[in-house]
């Protein structure tokens, strides 16, 4: 069980070494034991810089499926010649303890992905008990693009993170998007509060984005007035020639070409086949001819977004579940992407194993469901 934690970043160079406030923010995501099995940690970890280059923070930890086992540790940095070394101070509270349960310690090497905002952290702790090593993944909601746009304008805003919703109030209560990507158009300076969905804990934090709106939207173009036209007079029909001019009617040919049923539709669509090989987000080759479908669908009608949930069934832990339903979502919206969507039509959100459609075990719960958005 993985209890208190002494921490080492050590970041990649951008230009020089990475400054205390690069690194400064809210860090969600989950620790892994390889040595006991399924096991994870929740993981939130807040930083802020101190004085010179330093950092300070909090450390929050739960057990994965006991949100009541609980550890939270005050932490403060000093740069090294590697990156940053950060200490906890004290322990602030613990839940859930028990006289056989500890937190180990020790120190973690994190790497950092300025792309992603992405820590990736292999921990080493002394040998109390069955302390050994962990392997820390940590991401930071941070906006990605412009922060100010012209008013009215259709545009993407892009951020980081894993598994990001996106909400119009603080409240959560309003839902507007999902995924990294959001298009919209804004006509004054607006803030979403975005949450990831990569090993929510109690300590998840909402995190706020403000994009600023520059000018006044573009006023309307007037729409030019149409001339009407006289409608030509029609000939009369000469049913007689038009028996012996019309050719006989090729049944076989016309069923042909009757078009296939649009694949998508307002509400969700569950995508035909299994498309994944058990346990994993490897397409299988007999659920491509619905991706071709469905990317060809997109082309014809380009102004379409679409949203793509991944599903599981329910073999296995929930968090890896969730993981992999993420990876599946995402995995179609590569495909579609590789077939010539553009991305930014494109969202994605897993669901795990919550929503199954068919008594567990069950392969077609192993699906992606799609679903037109504004």
């Amino acid at each position: 069980m993985k209890r208190s934690i002494w921490l080492t970043i050590v970041a990649l160079l951008l230009a020089g070494a990475v400054q205390a406030q690069s690194l400064a923010g809210i860090w969600q995501g989950v620790e892994t034991d390889t040595g006991e099995g399924q096991q994870v940690w929740p993981t939130v970890l807040r930083l802020q810089k101190s004085s010179g280059n330093g950092l300070f923070g909090i450390l929050y930890q739960e057990v994965g499926g006991q949100a009541g086992t609980s550890v939270t540790f005050q932490i403060q940095g000093t740069p090294t010649a590697k990156g940053f070394l950060l200490k906890h101070v004290r322990k602030l509270d613990e839940t859930g303890s028990t006289p056989f349960t500890y937190w180990c310690d020790g120190a973690i090497t994190f790497s950092y992905d300025p792309a992603q905002e992405k820590l990736t952290g292999q921990a080493t702790y002394r040998p109390v008990g069955d302390c050994d090593v962990g392997v820390f993944t940590l991401y930071r909601v941070k906006l990605k693009s412009a922060a100010k746009v012209a008013a009215g304008v259709e545009t993407t805003i892009r951020v980081s993170g894993r598994s990001v919703r996106w909400y119009a109030d603080p409240e959560l209560q309003k839902p507007v998007a999902t995924g990294n990507t959001y298009r919209t158009r804004l006509s004054k300076t607006t803030t979403y509060y975005l949450t990831q969905g990569y090993y929510p804990s109690r300590e998840s934090a909402v995190v706020p984005i403000t994009v600023q709106v520059a000018g006044s939207p573009p006023a309307p173009r007037p729409t030019p007035p149409v001339a009407a036209r006289p409608t030509p007079a029609l000939p009369p029909l000469d049913t007689a020639r038009r028996t012996s001019i019309l050719p006989p009617l090729d049944t076989a040919r016309t069923a042909a070409q009757i078009p296939l049923p649009q694949v998508l539709s307002p509400t969700p669509v569950v995508l035909p086949t299994v498309l994944f090989r058990l346990g994993t987000a490897e397409l299988l080759p007999e659920g491509l001819p619905a991706l071709n479908a469905l990317a060809s669908e997109l082309k014809a009608r380009p102004t379409l977004r679409l949203r793509i949930a991944g599903h599981t069934d329910r073999v296995g832990e929930p968090q890896k579940n969730q993981l992999l339903s993420e990876q599946r979502a995402e995995a179609v919206k590569s495909y579609l992407i590789s077939a010539g969507v553009a991305a930014e039509r494109l969202s994605t959100i897993g669901y795990g194993d919550t929503r199954p459609l068919y008594a567990s075990p069950d392969a077609r719960n192993r699906r992606v469901e799609v679903e037109q958005v504004p």
